[in-house]
């Protein structure tokens, strides 16, 4: 259920700023970005044609969800410093067991060949049997997921202290998923050292009222009707949301503008290049596992058939897709979890506008807890999924007035998200979600 409420502003002292260092495979630098403060009665946004608008934020009503606005008013918060927050988590989180972490992924890969192997042997390519092939590729492609998690891990120096096993594993893995390996762990290095930043920040990053983007959605809803275009939306994110972010940086930051994880010299440059230096020569070099997965891909559907492949193979990677674009949508947006840009934003404060939510024991189990620590793998992405737990009851005890966990379902937190966070204006400090058109101010 969304309540709306009024959300008065409220004077406070300005929270303390973060501290602390980015990850190191980031190589990020802040830009000097700044927009036109808000205004008493309206906020300003940049509008496609490179102009400003003036929006009356008086008629924004805001929606309530899971978290009760706990997001909100940000700036009313004592935010500490991120070595502060480091010294409550305990030490033995940040310790890494290589051969438990090679036990994890090949659990989860085991899991997924075994479901292959069976599907194979057993599953008559016939399409009376769709019903049963349709649960072979969520199984499998939810199993597929969490050696999807494996792989995320390695990229972010969480599965073992030997570099080059590491990135030798998680290489191997993402390119049998069709992930670019060193590609999206700079993209992803990004989105962890600007979370929640409006202009920064990369994947799944709000359009901001006003904006071209902005403006197609709201006249696609008004036109077909709210249910029917979160159900059409929710489906065109799920199925094509990561590969059309990875070939056009969609969603992705809009300082970077048009970028593409197999061509590092698309979107911007200098500052904001998303592959600056060294990392061009990483993204060619995720291209060739990439492209070997394809190229067996292409070998084994001229072998057996293409229908062979897409049931094999391209329904659970399709659901794979649909797990990970789930997770990293919902556990950084919702109603009541705003943005930032300029000094309103820091390190600590976008971490903890990630959100943990209840997924159960079979997803957590199979997916390695990536959906309901969340926030402790933002605070820190080196803690391994194993000593997550740990670090996430530290966080809670720590700073019970700053962690954020949403005890929603997950279908009704998906619907939500889907149909009401369209766009984001500026109200005072904070970026917040609307559903609607707001009026110009006069």
């Amino acid at each position: 259920m969304i309540a709306r409420v009024a959300l008065p502003t409220r004077a406070s002292p300005r929270c303390a700023r973060g501290e602390g260092k980015i990850a190191r495979h980031a190589d990020v630098q802040r830009p000097g970005i700044c927009f036109a403060r808000a205004r008493a009665r309206g906020a300003v946004v940049e509008a496609s044609d490179g102009a400003t608008q003036l929006y009356d934020v008086t008629a924004h009503e805001q929606l309530e969800g899971g978290l009760r606005g706990a997001a909100l008013n940000a700036k009313a918060k004592q935010f500490p410093s991120m070595q502060e927050v480091l010294r409550n988590i305990p030490s033995e989180c940040f310790e890494r067991d290589t051969l438990k972490s090679l036990a994890y992924a090949a659990v989860s890969t085991a899991i997924t060949v075994g479901c292959g192997a069976l599907a194979y042997a057993f599953l008559p390519l016939k399409a009376s049997w769709w019903p049963a092939w349709v649960a072979y590729a969520f199984v499998t492609g939810t199993a597929a997921t969490g050696c999807w998690v494996a792989a995320h891990e390695c990229g972010h120096g969480a599965f073992s202290d030997n570099k080059t096993l590491q990135d030798a594993v998680g290489y191997v893995l993402h390119s049998l998923l069709l992930v670019p390996y060193f590609s999206w762990q700079r993209s992803h290095a990004v989105h962890h050292s600007r979370t929640n930043h409006v202009l920064e920040g990369e994947t799944h990053v709000p359009a901001r009222l006003g904006t071209e983007d902005a403006n197609v959605v709201f006249k696609l809803r008004e036109l077909i009707g709210e249910g029917p275009f979160t159900f059409f939306n929710l489906v065109g994110v799920f199925a094509l949301g990561w590969p059309i972010y990875l070939l056009t940086g969609a969603s992705g930051g809009p300082v970077r503008g048009n970028t593409n994880h197999f061509l590092p010299f698309m979107g911007e440059k200098g500052k904001h290049a998303l592959f600056p230096g060294k990392w061009a020569k990483k993204v060619w070099q995720s291209d060739i596992g990439v492209v070997a997965v394809l190229g067996a891909l292409a070998a084994w559907a001229a072998h057996s058939g293409i229908a062979t492949v897409m049931a094999l193979y391209v329904g659970p990677y399709m659901v794979t897709n649909f797990w990970l674009v789930l997770y990293t949508w919902l556990q950084h947006t919702d109603v009541d979890v705003p943005h930032f840009e300029g000094d309103d934003w820091n390190l600590v404060k976008g971490a903890f506008m990630t959100i943990d939510r209840p997924y159960g024991p079979v997803f957590d189990f199979l997916h390695h807890r990536i959906g309901s620590t969340h926030v402790a793998h933002h605070i820190n992405h080196t803690i391994p999924h194993y000593k997550a737990q740990m670090a996430t009851d530290a966080l809670k005890e720590a700073y019970p007035d700053l962690y954020l966990y949403d005890p929603t379902p997950i279908a009704t937190a998906t619907w939500r998200v889907g149909s009401k966070c369209i766009a984001v204006v500026k109200k005072g400090d904070e970026w917040v979600f609307t559903d609607k058109q707001l009026p110009v101010a006069a």
